[in-house]
């Protein structure tokens, strides 16, 4: 199993240095059903929220480049083969940083709650924002409750007319080049 922690710590300065913020990085199984592994990689631009198609491709290049290097060094990022995924988070993104939970307040989001947490496990309604160290939620059944932002497993947005009404459009320039590629071992 991949190491996140240390995934993050290599592609994040990657990232930043394209003058991109780093959403989420996640390891998972790859859509080609071959048993293989996908290394996901969510980013965007400060100044629009999302990725453009090249800002992406410049950051697959980037990170590609970085885990190539590292591993001709001897440090083993992944086991086998994987595909690398680098994505804008889109309208309905998760929601992983404390400033996501104040910047989207007002919008209706999704929050799951690790395992062994004391109560409900899931959650949707209005985000009110974070409270210190706790995301407010207004869920549709339990009202106004308030959670550890440490014992979120995930959280989204809800796709809504108010938050398509409040988020740029997209920017689809280039998707018709897409090309995928798959890293070798």
């Amino acid at each position: 199993m991949a190491d996140l922690a240390r995934l993050t710590e290599v592609i994040e300065p990657e990232a930043n240095a394209l003058g991109f913020e780093l959403v989420r990085v996640k390891m998972v199984p790859s859509e080609a059903g071959d048993g293989g592994e996908a290394l996901q990689i969510m980013a965007e631009d400060p100044a629009t929220g999302q990725l453009i198609i090249d800002q992406c491709a410049a950051l697959s290049r980037r990170v590609s480049d970085r885990i190539d290097e590292l591993e001709e060094q001897g440090e083993v990022l992944i086991e086998g083969a994987y595909q690398l995924e680098v994505s804008s988070p889109g309208i309905d993104r998760p929601l992983t940083r404390a400033k996501d939970f104040a910047n989207w307040a007002g919008h209706e989001a999704k929050v799951s709650m690790a395992k062994g947490f004391d109560g409900q496990r899931n959650y949707k309604g209005e985000l009110k924002g974070l409270d210190g160290g706790t995301v407010v939620i207004e869920d549709a059944k339990a009202g106004e409750v308030k959670l550890p932002r440490e014992q979120i497993h995930s959280a989204k947005l809800v796709l809504t007319d108010a938050l398509i009404a409040a988020t740029q459009p997209l920017d689809t320039s280039g998707a018709d080049d897409i090309e995928e590629e798959k890293a070798d071992d």
